[in-house]
């Protein structure tokens, strides 16, 4: 049996999650490699990136990896982290641009990104779904104890669940080039259904019955928290971490709105300046004619034709 959770072993336990290494080792390598490459890379981006594979490493080598399967919330802050933080800080990585910036056939790529099936692929509908979906699925459906009981299923809905958040986060943040080019405003809205909808599944977690009961059972647990209460403090978990985890992507999409309507604004302006340069009269230069004012006048002049006939 596991040793009890203690403060101690919050920040001594650990486990190597193999495919969780792999999965940085490959995309950080790879990563650092592809920046290299490219000249004046911003170094803000690297770091984000980076943070976000250490997200993954955080949830699942240290003592949340440990307990992952003895305790219900731990894998609850699984989770959060890898649907909502962990893609937040890559997408801020550009991983795409730096990919079609170093890879070969890169144009052939854009015109696929700008498809239809791109475009269907991200519209806002799908998108939602990719967000809240899986939580749903996991928890509300036998994935949950097959994932506590199949380590290669596990992993697999790990990776599904950073790949729907980085979709997510991809198309909303635009960091990198996107197949749609929606309002902010829907990104707003796609978040607030994400709240209540957490708030949803916390209800039905913490209200509802206990979940892989067979499986927790025959860990017979001596220590920590009841079954009710460790589901009820994995459903605030959902709930509550999930509307906080999402404050920063808030923050982000703020000041890239912002950012935005200063460039618009700017174009605007550019534009306007431009069409009332086009408006101006151009001035005629003076007449270098002694000529009377009468002999310019269409009746005048009429009259001194027909006396010259």
């Amino acid at each position: 049996m596991i040793a009890p959770l203690s403060w101690e072993r919050a920040f001594t336990a650990w486990t190597p999650d193999f495919p969780a290494l792999l999965f940085v080792l490959v995309l950080g390598g790879g990563y650092g490699y592809l920046a290299r490459r490219v000249p004046g890379w911003p170094h803000g981006r690297t770091v984000a990136f980076l943070a976000g594979l250490a997200t993954t490493l955080l949830v699942t080598c240290t003592f949340l990896g440990v307990y992952d399967r003895v305790l219900f919330w731990p894998r609850a802050v699984q989770t959060v982290v890898l649907l909502t933080i962990t893609p937040l800080l890559l997408a801020l990585g550009a991983p795409l641009t730096l990919l079609l910036s170093t890879l070969p056939g890169a144009r052939r790529l854009r015109a696929i990104g700008r498809g239809r099936v791109a475009r269907a692929l991200t519209f806002p509908l799908v998108i939602t779904a990719l967000l809240i979906v899986p939580p749903f699925l996991i928890y509300l459906t036998p994935l949950y104890e097959l994932c506590l009981r199949n380590s290669v299923v596990d992993s697999l809905v790990r990776l599904v669940l950073v790949g729907c958040g980085f979709v997510y986060f991809w198309t909303r943040l635009r960091v990198d080039p996107t197949p749609r080019e929606d309002h902010h405003l829907v990104s707003f809205g796609i978040s607030l259904t994400e709240v209540i909808v957490d708030a949803a599944l916390g209800l039905v977690l913490w209200l509802g019955p206990l979940r892989a009961a067979g499986f927790y059972d025959a860990l017979a647990r001596t220590w920590g928290p009841d079954r009710r209460t460790d589901q009820i403090i994995g459903a605030g978990v959902l709930w509550v971490g999930g509307d906080l985890a999402g404050l920063p992507f808030v923050g982000v999409l703020l000041r890239r709105w912002m950012r935005d309507d200063e460039r618009q604004a700017e174009r605007i302006d550019r534009e306007l300046d431009a069409e009332e340069q086009a408006e101006e009269p151009v001035e005629k230069p003076a007449s270098s004619s002694t000529s009377l004012w009468w002999e310019n006048d269409p009746v005048f002049a009429e009259r001194f034709k027909r006396e010259r006939r």
